[in-house]
């Protein structure tokens, strides 16, 4: 087999896996069926125990729907107002969100997150992502102006500092030319590789910025973001959290932790609401 179909059936078996993971939902099915799991209900005020609104953001090859298909209700049963958005569209992939530019995406949640606050009368709203959803709000803090509208972001599995994409970065110094394909034909992607030119400048003189509370939640066990601790931040107001050191016995990998692990959701509602945060253990699964 030639150099570059190897490439090629090699970036086809990598993103047939992540797309496998996820259900595809069709971004217009999407919007009409969120209201009726209980978000994206733009009529939704905040309450006074829980007076900013929260904004999904979903992973690379995701969409505002299936990566929130627990998170979603578990925060709205607990009071919340909830909205997710779709980010990140290329042209002619219609299901399959996150693989534009990151630079892009960011601006597309600026003006998500202004139409989540006009909606619902707050000043502030938090944030919680999943993979990229974790790593594209940190540029939307710190160069769009995000940080003067949100409290706190969590991330569930960011690569916060690149990833390997399962050895891909590998695989590409075996194929001059193909790490400049992928950049023209899934910047999403490229920018997510470690040492990219998105990552160089997003982590450029720190990895926060003032006024905002930042909260990592990783596992050992994360196939994308390897190390998993290259996932952690450093700075004032940081809390990076590890979900085998609150309950030994959760396997959840990259995918899991983001769209389905109740371990990692309750530490997500403890970083929502420190005020009252409970202690996490194996047994928050069933609260």
């Amino acid at each position: 087999m030639l150099p570059w179909k190897r490439l090629c059936r090699a970036l086809s078996v990598l993103l047939l896996a992540a797309a496998a993971t996820l259900t595809p939902t069709a971004s217009a099915q999407a919007a009409e069926s969120a209201p009726s799991r209980g978000w994206n209900n733009w009529s939704c005020k905040p309450s006074a125990a829980h007076p900013r609104p929260v904004v999904l953001v979903h992973g690379t090859l995701g969409n505002s729907i299936d990566n929130w298909l627990a998170l979603a209700p578990y925060l709205v049963n607990r009071g919340y107002c909830v909205f997710s958005l779709d980010y990140g569209q290329l042209p002619g992939v219609p299901f399959f969100h996150g693989l534009g530019p990151i630079d892009k995406s960011a601006e597309q949640l600026d003006v998500f997150v202004d139409k989540v606050l006009a909606a619902t009368g707050a000043d502030e709203t938090d944030l919680v992502g999943h993979s990229q959803g974790g790593l594209m709000p940190r540029y939307y803090l710190k160069f769009l102006g995000g940080a003067e509208k949100v409290n706190a972001l969590v991330g569930l599995g960011p690569d916060n500092h690149g990833t390997t994409l399962s050895g891909l970065t590998s695989l590409l110094e075996h194929f001059p030319g193909a790490a400049d394909l992928i950049s023209e034909k899934t910047p999403g992607l490229a920018d997510q590789i470690a040492g990219s030119a998105f990552l160089t400048k997003l982590n450029a003189g720190g990895d926060t910025v003032p006024g905002v509370t930042y909260t990592v939640i990783a596992t050992k066990y994360d196939q994308v973001v390897t190390p998993y601790r290259s996932g952690f931040l450093t700075g004032d107001n940081v809390t990076n959290v590890v979900i085998q050191d609150k309950c030994a016995l959760d396997l959840s990998e990259h995918v899991a932790i983001g769209t389905l692990d109740r371990i990692a959701y309750h530490e997500v509602a403890n970083a929502l609401d420190p005020a009252h945060a409970t202690e996490t253990t194996c047994l928050s699964v069933i609260g």
